[in-house]
This record gives structure tokens, C-alpha cells and sequence, in this order.
């Protein structure tokens, strides 16, 4: 037996458990795996929650079963199927060589690991001890198919957190069909509860959303071969009392960068189903004798302060046992882009001023993005040939490099390694490679298409063509795009009745060629991009410590973005930069000291041309960059807080508060003025309310508790678009 998790055999009873969260589960009537709990800790248990006896007219019962008043569509059970007397959504669909889609899984046996072991072929969390989680592995199986689930739930010791994933075997003698197998069902008894979603847009993702949930179903999902600017992979359940800082709130993250779906369903007698994992659309898995297949993990976590402390939960752990990258603890280099400066219209003469400046101003890296490959000089041509455009570097990439370097700046490199254009050598070598259905014309989005990563010989001609650049030692990081979505899943490679495998395989081979670069190539600083935030989740933040937010660069519009993604992702994951005005997305201008602000708030650079800038516009850049060099530390691994949201009469307000707190640094923003404004207090949170804090702008001293408690008036804002700084250090 282990301490984070016990077996009561006289009960049938398992229990997860540390300081902060219990998890209780149990065998029930013909071996059915029953939901009992999951919240704040409770030292023990003594059957007051086993599912009441009542009939349930056209609820119906299990074969042989005599009272009437059990039946499975009413139990809250851990792992559900179809065809089984569970009316509510299920969490396999599995079909069988006979056509069957019954199954009936019921406990077979259990054991106890101690730490967490890796899944294969999938990004998850991990452990550096193995004292620090245990894993319950609870096997239940379908008799008649011999199909057996391993239910894998992982326990903290000390984190609000459990992981769950699912493996399916195939213990039969003939083969069957998955159509759809979650990685999680959770059942909540009858209760009042409201979810937080993320949705989104292109340029206006992850928009913060919450609602009553009401009777029948409701479905977060994405189809679109990736996570998606239109819906995060991660929702919220609360209760109405719930805010940032006080209240019951439950956290579904999917780790997966493909199809998702996170389904609720209120049933009849106003009990909750929570199914999520891939979306079974577009979506089918055979599985032969002996075969198995691995569901991506999901990541539950619980806080009884509020969304702030399960962002903190969220955060903590995908800083510390979910990215593996060594830049995660390093500082990042302060950046300059060269896309809004010049697009595709460069040569290694243009850009060099560009470097030049960057290098007077302070900066730390020049990134130069897309164009610099085969003959591309607009978005129609190239991709899939990575090799240097002549015309542009007519001494090589390398001549270039060594001048960045030189400069004392280090190289960034942008890829777009997904996708292949038909204007490029390797679609005329190999018009196959990529996803495209038979006697049909594919369709083209930004006139790119996409390869077929499940393919091995694909993932091979894409990684030795980056390996030839990367292997040259002159690349200190990699910007890694993917600017569009699918449309035609269909693989040369897969016989018909396998093409419901594709989306996944695809997102199986991305990962393969992820894993290979990453770990051949550790030193280089991995950033993640689709579009800008269309593949923000925790499967890419595994091989990548940053991610590009939004390709909306508007600090006004990245208030909303950041504070959502910041729902459940940490700033440090979080690239913001400051960019040219007008807004090349908006149109909006705004003053320097709010892009500033913004873009400091998550993995700082800038996105505009250096050598347009003013003597004045200059100056601030210096100041902004020797700014973020003093709070960047904090800024990547002090805790988070969101204290007022964006769209609140008060405006948007959040922090950054050393783990020992003994610095906090924290922001506020207003949009439009008002002729007669109210004067807003801003609360801070985090502090120890027995220590005092001095501002360092204007020395004055604070109690913890009076900051917390009282707060501060903001200025009241003259003009549109402002934003303020406080420091402060305990003494």
C-alpha cells in the first residue's frame, strides 16, 4: 500500500489522497467502477456516499440483476461505454468484428506504481523523483471481447493535481474498431455548478466564457486537426460564488495538440458528466489481437481559492513537470522579429541595419522569419524546401549569422515544417507526401497544403533537411509555425477502412519529429506557433518553453488574450512583444509605455522595424529593455495573479509575486477615459500579510495586509490606453 493511495478491500474502496485533495472511487454491484469523490482532502471514509437504490422509470438494469432500482444510467461511474443501459454520453464506443458496439466493462484488478510512467509516443507530465506521485492503474475488462481498459490515475504529494489516461487492449481473438475512447469521465452528483471555456478567434483567441450549464449536452471541441484559436483544450467547473480568489473550482486540461473534445452532460436527475479526449469525429482506430492504443492525458486539478489558486496548480505544474526544455529556468533572450518590418521583401543587405540597431539598442537576439528558404517571396512557394534562398544570402545563411553573432546578438530561424506549398521542389519530388483525398483536388488554405506526418519517409525528409541547418551551430532558436488547418484527411499511406486513423497519426508523427529535433538539438530555444496562438496547449509547451499568444499584436486586444490563456498557462509560456502603430491588426495606436507594459507581462520582444523608430521611440526601447532585464526573473517563475479583468469598471490588473514573497511586481491598465471617472481601488493578492513592503518608486511603506486589504486608488486615467507599474520589495 502507498501513502498517496489506499485499497479498502472490505469496502472495495480506492482512495487518492495527499494534503490538499482526495479522489474516492469504488467497486460497486456486478463489478461496475463507481465515481464517489473528488475535492478537498478528507482524512477518511465511511460509505455515505455509495450510490441511494431508487427505480428510475426507463432507467434499465444489468443482465441477472433483480433490483430494480440499479441501473448504470444513473450511477456515477469512472469509465462509461455504450450499449451497456448508460443512456447519458459515453467514454468508449467500441465496435466489434461481428458489428456489435456493446461492451460492458466491469473491475478486474488494480495496481500500485510508485511515481508515473511516461506514456508512449505522447507528451504528460512527469516525475524527478519518484517518491513525489504514485499511480493507481485499475484494469477493467469487457468479457465478451476481451477488450481491457487500464484506467491510470497519477497522485501528487504535493499538488491538487491527478492525471488520468486510458490504455485499450485488445486481449480478443478478432480485431476491433475504437470510435471514440476519452481519456477521463468524471460524474458529479446533483449540484449547481457553471463552466469557464476559452474561446476564440484568429487573432482574438481565448476569450474568457462562463455559463449556467443547463440540461442535455454541451460539447468544447475543435475538428480542425490542432488545439485551434476557436476552442482551447481546457475548461473550468465552478460554482456561482466562485471568483478569482475564493471558491470551488475544478480544471480539465487535455495534454494533445490535435482534435479535442471536452463534453458535459446534464442528465435527467441534474447529476454532471464530464467526457473529454479526442474528438471521436474524424476519428476511428483499429485494433488487432494483442494490439493497444494510448489516449493522451488529461489533467485534473481542484482549488478551494478560487481561479487564482488553480492557476497556480496549472502553473506550477506545467512549469516544473510538463516543459523539459533547459531554457525553461534561463532567462529569455529579448527579441526583435523581423516580420512586421519587412515580410517577405528582404536580402541579407536590407536586414543588416536592422541588426545593427537591435545591437545598439540592447536587444539580445534577431529572429528572422519567414521567407529566407527556397524561392519565397510571397506565401505560394516553398515550404517543405528548406533550404537558404540564394538570391537573398548570395555568401549563405551562415555569412549572416556570423554577423548577428558577431553583433553579439544570438540567431533565431523560422520553419513552417508541417506544410508543403506545390510550388516547391519537394511536391514535385513527391506529390504524395502530402494529406489529400483520392480524384479530388485538395484544398488550400494560405495555398499551402499538409504534409503527412504519420508517414515515417516524411518526418525523415523534414528532419534531415532542418538537421543540415540546425547541425551547423550557428541557429539559437527555432520558431516553429503551422498556418493552417485540415481539410482533406485522407493518407496514401492507410488502406480505407484505416483513414479514420490520420488526424491522430498525424499528431503522433508531429510528436515523433518534435522529440527527434528537441533532444538532438537541446541548446536551441524551441518556440511554438500556429498562426500565433492556434496550437497554445500542453502537448506543444513538452517540446517547446514559449509560445507565440496571438499573431494580434494590439496591446489593447492582448489584455483579453493573456488573461485567458493565463487561465491555465503560465506567462512564462506566454511570448508577448512590443510592434509598430497603427496596429498592424487593429489599426489602434497606443503609446509606447502601454505596448511595453503588455509585452513585459509575458516573454518580452519586439515586432517592428528597429530603424524606423524616433530619437524618442529609441530612447523608451533602452529603457524598456534594461526594465525587463531587472523583472524578467520574476516575471518567469514568480506566481501569477489576475486581479481585475479587462472588461470590469475598474480595468485590467494583474501581478507577479516571488515564491517567497518578498517582491511583487504588478500592472494596471484602463482603455477609455470617462469625463467623471469612479475612483478604483486595486487589491493586491499573494503577500505575507506580516510583512511590510516598501514601493520603490516612491519609498513608501505598506503592510502586506493593508495591500491586500485595502489596497491602493489607481490613478485616475487621462487620456485612452493607460497603464501603471508598482514595485515593491519586503523589507
Amino acid at each position: 500500500m502507498n501513502d498517496l493511495i489506499e485499497f479498502d478491500e472490505t469496502q472495495g474502496l480506492f482512495h487518492l489522497h495527499n494534503q490538499q485533495i482526495s479522489y474516492l472511487m469504488a467497486i460497486e454491484d456486478f463489478g461496475l467502477l463507481s465515481h464517489l469523490y473528488f475535492g478537498p482532502a478528507v482524512a477518511q471514509y465511511h460509505g455515505q456516499r455509495r450510490y441511494p437504490r431508487r427505480d428510475r422509470g426507463f432507467s434499465g438494469n444489468l443482465p441477472g440483476a433483480e433490483d430494480r432500482r440499479f441501473s448504470p444510467d444513473t450511477l456515477p461511474q469512472e469509465f462509461s461505454s455504450s450499449g451497456a443501459g448508460d443512456y447519458r454520453i459515453p467514454a468508449a464506443e467500441i465496435y466489434q468484428a461481428n458489428g456489435s458496439k456493446a461492451t460492458d466493462f466491469v473491475y478486474q484488478g488494480y495496481q500500485i506504481l510508485a511515481g508515473k510512467p511516461q506514456l508512449a509516443g505522447l507528451p504528460a507530465t512527469f516525475v524527478q523523483d519518484q517518491a513525489e506521485a504514485a499511480t493507481l492503474v485499475i484494469t477493467l475488462v469487457d468479457s465478451a471481447s476481451q477488450v481491457a481498459l487500464d484506467l491510470s490515475y497519477t497522485i501528487y504529494r504535493q499538488r491538487p493535481i491527478i492525471t488520468r489516461a486510458v490504455l485499450v487492449r485488445n486481449q480478443g481473438q478478432t480485431p476491433v474498431r475504437l470510435n471514440k475512447i476519452a481519456s477521463v469521465q468524471l460524474d458529479f452528483p446533483a449540484t449547481d455548478l457553471e463552466v469557464i471555456s476559452l474561446p476564440g478567434a484568429h487573432v482574438r483567441e481565448r476569450q474568457v466564457q462562463r455559463e449556467k450549464i443547463g440540461y442535455g449536452v454541451k460539447s468544447f471541441a475543435s475538428r480542425r486537426g490542432a488545439t485551434s484559436h476557436q476552442m482551447s483544450n481546457f475548461i473550468s467547473l465552478v460554482t456561482p460564488a466562485t471568483t478569482e480568489n475564493q471558491g470551488a473550482a475544478y480544471g480539465i486540461e487535455l495534454v494533445y495538440s490535435g482534435n479535442h473534445a471536452l463534453e458535459l452532460e446534464q442528465d435527467q436527475l441534474g447529476q454532471l458528466r464530464l467526457v473529454a479526449g479526442i474528438n471521436q469525429a474524424d476519428f476511428s482506430w483499429q485494433l488487432a489481437p494483442l494490439e493497444q492504443f494510448q489516449t493522451p492525458e488529461v489533467i485534473l486539478a481542484y482549488s478551494d481559492q478560487g481561479l487564482n489558486g488553480l492557476s497556480q496548480a496549472y502553473h506550477h505544474l506545467l512549469k516544473e513537470r510538463l516543459v523539459r526544455s533547459p531554457w525553461q529556468n534561463r532567462p529569455r533572450p529579448i527579441l526583435v522579429n523581423n516580420w512586421e518590418a519587412t515580410y517577405f521583401d528582404f536580402d541579407e543587405a536590407k536586414l543588416r541595419p536592422i541588426v545593427d540597431q537591435a545591437a545598439e539598442l540592447g536587444l539580445e537576439m534577431f529572429v528572422l522569419d519567414d521567407g529566407w528558404f527556397g524561392h519565397r517571396d510571397n506565401d505560394r512557394s516553398s515550404l517543405g524546401d528548406w533550404v537558404v534562398d540564394q538570391r537573398k544570402f548570395p555568401q549563405g545563411l551562415t555569412h549572416f549569422t556570423n554577423y548577428v553573432h558577431q553583433k553579439g546578438l544570438k540567431f533565431g530561424l523560422w520553419f513552417e515544417p508541417e506544410m508543403i506549398s506545390r510550388d516547391s521542389a519537394l511536391y514535385h519530388a513527391h506529390p504524395d507526401y502530402l494529406l489529400a483525398a483520392p480524384d479530388r483536388q485538395p484544398a488550400p488554405s494560405r495555398d499551402q497544403f499538409v504534409l503527412d506526418l504519420g508517414r515515417a519517409e516524411v518526418r525523415e525528409n523534414i528532419y534531415q533537411q532542418m538537421a543540415a541547418i540546425l547541425a551547423t551551430g550557428q541557429i539559437d532558436y527555432v520558431k516553429w509555425d503551422m498556418n493552417r488547418h485540415f481539410a482533406d484527411l485522407f493518407s496514401d499511406a492507410l488502406p480505407a477502412d484505416r483513414q479514420g486513423e490520420v488526424s491522430h497519426r498525424y499528431m503522433l508523427g508531429l510528436y515523433a519529429l518534435l522529440e527527434r529535433l528537441t533532444q538532438n538539438f537541446p541548446q536551441i530555444l524551441w518556440e511554438g506557433c500556429s498562426g500565433g496562438g492556434g496550437r497554445f496547449d500542453a502537448g506543444m509547451a513538452y517540446y517547446m518553453p514559449q509560445i507565440w499568444t496571438s499573431d494580434n499584436t494590439d496591446s489593447v486586444a492582448r489584455l483579453a488574450i493573456q488573461w485567458g490563456t493565463s487561465l491555465v498557462y503560465p506567462p512564462s509560456l506566454m511570448t508577448a512583444h512590443v510592434s509598430a502603430v497603427p496596429n498592424h491588426q487593429t489599426g489602434r495606436t497606443t503609446s509606447m509605455a502601454l505596448r511595453g507594459d503588455v509585452a513585459m507581462s509575458g516573454m518580452f520582444g519586439y515586432e517592428l522595424d528597429l530603424t524606423k523608430l524616433t530619437p524618442a521611440e529609441k530612447q523608451a526601447v533602452k529603457v524598456q529593455i534594461a526594465t525587463d532585464q531587472q523583472y524578467r526573473a520574476l516575471v518567469q517563475q514568480g506566481d501569477f495573479y489576475r486581479l481585475s479583468a479587462p472588461e470590469t469598471p475598474a480595468g485590467c490588473a494583474w501581478s507577479f509575486v516571488a515564491a517567497d514573497r518578498s517582491e511583487m511586481l504588478a500592472f494596471a491598465f484602463s482603455e477609455l477615459s470617462q469625463a467623471q471617472p469612479a475612483f478604483q481601488l486595486i487589491k493586491f493578492v499573494g503577500l505575507d500579510p506580516q510583512r511590510q513592503y516598501q514601493d520603490q518608486a516612491t519609498r513608501q511603506v505598506y503592510g502586506g495586509d493593508e495591500l491586500m486589504n485595502l489596497g491602493l486608488y489607481r490613478p485616475v486615467a487621462s487620456g485612452d490606453f493607460q497603464s501603471w507599474r508598482y514595485h515593491f520589495r519586503a523589507l
